[in-house]
């Protein structure tokens, strides 16, 4: 269970730390992030303060969608994740990348620690961020395939994101569609590298 525990909060770390990263590319972040960026500069509250509220609704809509319980532990997943973003933006409130080639390389930064982030934190089979359950009950719900699911939430956010001014630009685009790829290329060696260090124990 500490190895879990290990992994899932190494996981979670990285993951915020990226997606503080394409956040402050200035190029766009990923839909989701980009809505609670949006909501914090329009209504107030930290960053970290709306990936838990939105966490909080998603997680009651994906119990609606599943006719499941609510998963009450994804609270404590959501925590993490919107206190580590905080942390990170504030550590990084003095970064302002200037010219496009190194907010591309910011951005891109970002997007691989976010993939290896996720990549780490499933491998604990801890409760999952709500946005990924998202995707899950979609399917389930309304039979969707899983590229469709994941690209109904994503459409869904990026409306949201919008409407609240959230910061939507060429790195949206390059975070939504590079991401997935970039997480199956990590899986692999996280899954490996989990196993070998749980049995050695």
């Amino acid at each position: 269970m500490l190895k879990r525990a290990v992994f899932y909060l190494i996981g979670l770390l990285i993951l915020s730390f990226g997606v503080s990263l394409t956040i402050v590319s200035d190029l766009g972040a990923g839909a989701w992030d980009a809505l609670n960026v949006g909501l914090s500069n329009r209504i107030g509250l930290t960053v970290g303060s709306w990936v838990f509220i939105v966490g909080i609704i998603l997680i009651v809509v994906n119990a609606f969608l599943r006719k499941h319980k609510p998963d009450y532990l994804a609270v404590i997943t959501i925590f993490l994740v919107g206190s580590f973003i905080d942390f990170w933006l504030y550590m990084l409130s003095n970064l302002e990348p200037t010219g496009f080639l190194f907010k591309l390389l910011v951005l891109l930064a970002g997007m691989t620690l976010l993939s290896l982030g996720i990549a780490t934190y499933l491998q604990a089979k801890f409760p999952v961020i709500p946005i990924d359950n998202l995707m899950l009950a979609l399917q389930d719900r309304l039979g969707f395939k899983l590229m469709t699911a994941k690209m109904t939430g994503e459409l869904i956010a990026l409306v949201l994101a919008l409407i609240f001014g959230g910061p939507i630009g060429l790195g949206t685009i390059i975070v939504t569609f590079g991401v997935g790829p970039i997480i199956q290329l990590f899986f692999p060696t996280m899954e490996k590298l989990y196993g070998k260090w749980v049995h050695e124990g």
